[in-house]
């Protein structure tokens, strides 16, 4: 005989009551991983693609209003990923641990370009270096100038941030990317900041500042391939745009 928690629960009548039906976001939660699933993610819009990673740390909520809110909030995909913890947590629903697996998500993306780019030679391979930069420093608050080390086959050997600023300037100071330089035993290198403004345009200081750094390689017979601006509007060389 049946103990009384494993017996059926009755309605009032003593009839099985009907199951209750389905949240209405279950149902859309399983479509949009079927579509993902036989379509590809590039099927997928920017909202619902970050609908399929807020499934996994929201697991019982309509996420859908979520993530149109954090790309409205953060003007796209990439914003919301490059946001601070601090600045996702102001959008409802989304609280420390969303915003911690959202920063880890970024990362993750971020060292698998990085891994893509040590792999190749990095001056032949604008589309995964662009893709690089664009990832790393595009949402950037603070200008920040970061430099890449490369060895006589161009391929990466370090890249590392050389300055820190405000929102409009980053100081950076030649002898000290020379002497680093010499520590890596580099043979060129690729200068990279940001913009925060979102005008990747290089300013009349961004052309001097270049100069000088070119200036004080040469006599090291270590050369600059190029100088990228990047801006949420985009990526700008220096070389192509013939600065340099």
């Amino acid at each position: 005989m049946r103990s009384v928690e494993e017996a059926p629960l009755l309605g009032l009548d003593g009839a099985r009551p009907f199951s209750a039906p389905k949240p209405h976001w279950q149902g859309h939660r399983e479509r949009l991983r079927t579509k993902l699933v036989e379509r590809g993610a590039g099927a997928l819009e920017d909202y619902e693609l970050l609908e399929t990673l807020l499934f996994a740390f929201i697991p019982r909520r309509d996420v859908k209003p979520i993530s149109k809110a954090l790309i409205t909030r953060f003007g796209s995909l990439s914003g919301v990923l490059a946001a601070r913890p601090a600045d996702l947590t102001k959008v409802a629903g989304v609280g420390e641990t969303v915003a911690a697996y959202l920063k880890a998500t970024s990362e993750i993306g971020a060292r698998a370009s990085r891994e893509t780019l040590q792999a190749r030679t990095v001056i032949s391979s604008w589309s995964a270096l662009q893709t690089y930069v664009k990832q790393e420093m595009q949402h950037e608050g603070r200008e920040q100038f970061r430099v890449l080390f490369l060895d006589r086959k161009n391929q990466l050997i370090a890249d590392e941030v050389m300055g820190h600023g405000t929102v409009d300037h980053a100081p950076v100071y030649p002898r000290e990317i020379a002497r680093r330089a010499l520590e890596l035993q580099a043979s060129s290198l690729i200068l990279v900041h940001n913009h925060p403004s979102g005008d990747p345009t290089p300013s009349r200081a961004d052309i001097d500042m270049t100069r000088e750094i070119i200036d004080a390689l040469d006599a090291l017979d270590i050369s600059v391939h190029d100088h990228l601006i990047a801006a949420r509007s985009g990526v700008l060389s220096f070389r192509s745009q013939g600065l340099i």
